[in-house]
């Protein structure tokens, strides 16, 4: 989960569909403001290249909230599988608002042993709450779809750390101009798990004092 800057421009679809009284907040410029805000990453587990996309409410509205329901600030870009994960009462109301808040200055989003390990690196209910739900994003195993959805997960997360260390290992033997566009690329927000790549660097900084700027 990283920081986004959403767009400042309602989609007009919101307040027509209101004003109709319908339940859909789904309309074509929703969802491509959405893609484009969100760079095309779920925003919880930061999977790219989405094939199902779903518009995610931060906030629950229970079918009968329609505030809620068209709020456009309540309104995230989110994959099937990390919005099931999200259904639960205990998510309605604690997960940070990545819009507001930058989750990597309360969350540490690590891959160790193979593994996804999210830390609320603040002493607050939502920095708690959405570390367990991200972890859980990546790391539940009680049926075999989950295993599978979650192992997709963690596998298309491995394949980016990869990616990672051996930019990092090539601009370490030589800090051309070249090898630093590649880590600025796979640094910036906009790719997907930057949470992880760049909670990565901002660990092992010491080795590479002269990325702090990008971290």
């Amino acid at each position: 989960m990283v920081k986004i800057e959403r767009s400042s421009k309602v989609p007009a679809s919101l307040a027509i569909e209101k004003a109709k009284g319908t339940k859909n907040y789904r309309e074509q410029d929703v969802i491509f403001q959405l893609n484009a805000d969100f760079y095309g990453k779920c925003y919880l587990c930061e999977i790219d290249e989405l094939q199902s996309v779903q518009v995610e409410h931060l906030r629950a509205h229970h079918g009968t909230d329609r505030d809620r329901m068209f709020d456009w600030n309540n309104l995230f870009l989110c994959c099937p599988h990390c919005n099931n994960m999200k259904n639960k009462q205990i998510y309605e109301e604690n997960i940070l608002d990545c819009c507001q808040v930058d989750p990597e200055k309360v969350l540490d989003q690590e891959l160790l042993a193979d593994h996804v390990v999210v830390t609320a690196l603040a002493d607050t209910e939502e920095a708690k709450i959405t570390a367990q739900l991200l972890t859980e994003c990546f790391e539940t195993r009680n049926t075999g779809i989950r295993v599978l959805e979650c192992q997709t997960r963690v596998n298309a997360l491995k394949r980016t750390m990869i990616i990672l260390y051996k930019a990092l290992e090539a601009y370490k033997a030589n800090k051309s101009e070249k090898n630093m566009r590649v880590l600025r690329a796979i640094l910036d927000r906009r790719y997907k798990f930057a949470g992880f790549t760049r909670t990565y660097v901002r660990r092992h900084i010491s080795e590479y004092p002269e990325l702090a700027w990008m971290v």
